[in-house]
This record gives structure tokens, sequence and C-alpha cells, in this order.
């Protein structure tokens, strides 16, 4: 555990020392995958503050490779869990199994007992599956029979899903969205990205994967810095203005007013914080700006941010709505 340090320099030079995996995890994944650098880093940040990241794209986008990469590079255990519209809660966490020899019930864990959870496609399961995931996601933890069970340090859970409005899909509950450190939207590569993809997929041969070269301990030391990141007071209060927006948009602008329904828990101030420190550490600083919180202010309020009707009826979405309030909340 890292001691706190009030000397900029000294703890500089501590993050210069410890954050060198982060170069070494991107370079591996970029054997792998072609782009989507905002995606990449999204997920790192995910992995320095412990939080659960969904990921929201058109299939084909390279969301499930892209965790597959990151957990390549992990020495960590990692499931990938399919979800289908016929997924029970214990394909998911597991079951009691009666033992006839010693006539008791025993615990089968299921798959969600790992580091890291690809949870794929995750809004084509049904109720009773998501409520079983939100316990192990918010409690880290599951229940069986009689008996609550610890799932393993660290757990995330890196979800995909496609829009909503895809076949067979339901929508994910506002309790389980707000469980979610980001939330990240993939969009298409750029031409020469994609002649790059052409160039190196599309062949018979065997793909390339990642190797494990970082191991938690590597990880966890990356976090305790985190935490030690200096926040000035100023930008602790533009994040809380920030959220206090989504909340109160009147204040701010009147327009805003009729397209908000409900605005974002103090949950997003917390993450929002956190994530910035998260990046301020990922470019070797030793403070957080302003920039690192509008850069990621998107990720943080897009799935916390429930619309209006009215909003709705324009052809809305939380992202156009949240652009607004970062154009209008005043930057120190």
């Amino acid at each position: 555990m890292e001691t706190a340090t009030t000397d900029p320099q000294q703890l500089s030079a501590k993050i210069a020392a410890a954050s060198p995996w982060i170069a070494k995890v991107k370079a591996e994944i970029g054997r792998v995958l072609v782009g989507q650098d905002e995606l990449v880093d999204r997920l790192l940040i995910g992995m320095l503050c412990n939080g659960h990241i969904l990921l929201e794209g058109m299939p084909g986008l390279a969301k499930t490779l892209a965790v597959k990469a990151l957990a390549g590079t992990m020495k960590l255990g990692f499931s990938r869990l399919q979800f289908t519209p016929d997924l029970l809660p214990a394909d998911l966490v597991g079951t009691m199994i009666y033992n006839p020899e010693a006539r008791t019930f025993e615990p089968k864990l299921g798959p969600v007992f790992a580091n890291i959870i690809l949870a794929d496609e995750i809004n084509r399961a049904p109720a009773k599956v998501q409520s079983a995931l939100l316990e192990a996601m918010q409690e880290r933890q599951v229940t069986l029979g009689d008996k609550t069970y610890a799932l393993p340090e660290p757990f995330l859970v890196l979800a995909t899903q496609n829009p909503i409005d895809q076949e067979g899909t339901y929508q994910l509950p506002e309790a389980q969205l707000d469980r979610f450190l980001l939330k990240v939207t993939v969009g298409y590569p750029s031409k020469a990205e994609e002649l790059e993809i052409m160039d190196r997929m599309a062949s018979t041969a065997a793909h390339p994967s990642t190797s494990p070269i970082v191991d938690h301990e590597t990880v966890q030391r990356s976090r305790d810095l985190v935490n030690l990141i200096y926040m000035d007071p100023a930008v602790r209060e533009y994040i809380v203005d920030l959220v206090a927006a989504t909340r109160y948009p009147a204040k701010l602008d009147t327009s805003l007013k009729s397209l908000i329904r409900a605005g974002a828990s103090p949950r997003a101030t917390i993450n929002l914080a956190l994530v910035s420190r998260a990046r301020a550490f990922m470019d070797g600083r030793s403070f957080v700006t302003p920039q690192d919180v509008k850069i990621l202010a998107r990720d943080v309020l897009r799935h916390r941010v429930l619309l209006s009707y009215e909003a709705e009826a324009e052809d809305l979405t939380p992202d156009i709505i949240v652009e607004r309030i970062l154009s209008k909340v005043p930057v120190p």
C-alpha cells in the first residue's frame, strides 16, 4: 500500500516507475486490435479503478475482441459468458448439487467466479439473470442456498451490448446501469483502419492472441498511486457542478428542464473523480486537470441521465444533453 505524499515530484517519480505496464499492454493489444485507442484507454481505466465497463455498439466492431485481448494480457482468471434469452441465474452464479453419499447439498460455483468476466450481449438476458449479476457487480458476492460466497479479487465485469433497437434486446434496469463505472460507445473504424483490418483479418490463418504480461500486484500498486493523485478544489467543484446540472438543469439552462427526467446519482460524482485520477496516472501526471474531467464526463454520465418523453420525441440522446451541459458549466 502506497503512503500518502504531498510532494508532487516524488509522486510523479513513483507514477513514472509504476506505469510502464500501461504502454506494454497497449502495444500487446495492438498486435490483435486495429485502432479503437479510446476503447482500450477506457478498458485500462476500468482496470485501474476496479470498475465495471459497458461497451455499446453495432455487431462486428471488435467489442468482444477488445475485452478478450485485454484479459489475455492479465495474469488473472477469465470467463466469457454469452447472454441469451434462455439463460438462467444458475448458469451464471452456480447452484447447489445434492451429494447422495454425504446426504448434503454442495455448491457448484458458476463461471462468474473469475477475475475478469466478459458478459457478451448482456442485454439479451432476462430480468432474473440481470438481478443475479447485479448482486455480483455491486456486492462482489453470490448467494447460493443459505450461504454467501465472496467473488475473487479483483472482479470486473466488462459487458458488451448491441443498441436496444436491435432484435431480441432488453433495456437494462437503471439500477444495474448505475453500477457500471463507464458506458463506452464504440464507433466504426476510419478508412485507413478498415484497410488494415482487412489486410490482417481477411485470411483463413489463425488470428494472433495476446500474451499475459501483467499480474494483479502490478495493477494494485498502480491503483494505490491513483488514489494519491492530487485534485484541486476547483476541479472537485467542477465535477460536482457537472453532476448537479443533470439533476437541476433549469438552473443552468431553462431549455434543458423539460428534457431530463432524472439526473445522475452521487455514484457519478465518485466515479468521475476516480476515472479522472486514473487518466492523469495514464498520462504520467500527479494531478487532475479539468480536461481529464471533460473527456471522461460523457462516459460517466451518458447511462445515468434519463431523458423525458419530450426529449425522446425530438430524437435527442443522452450524449447530446451531456454535451450541452459541458458547454454551459464554467470550466475552472
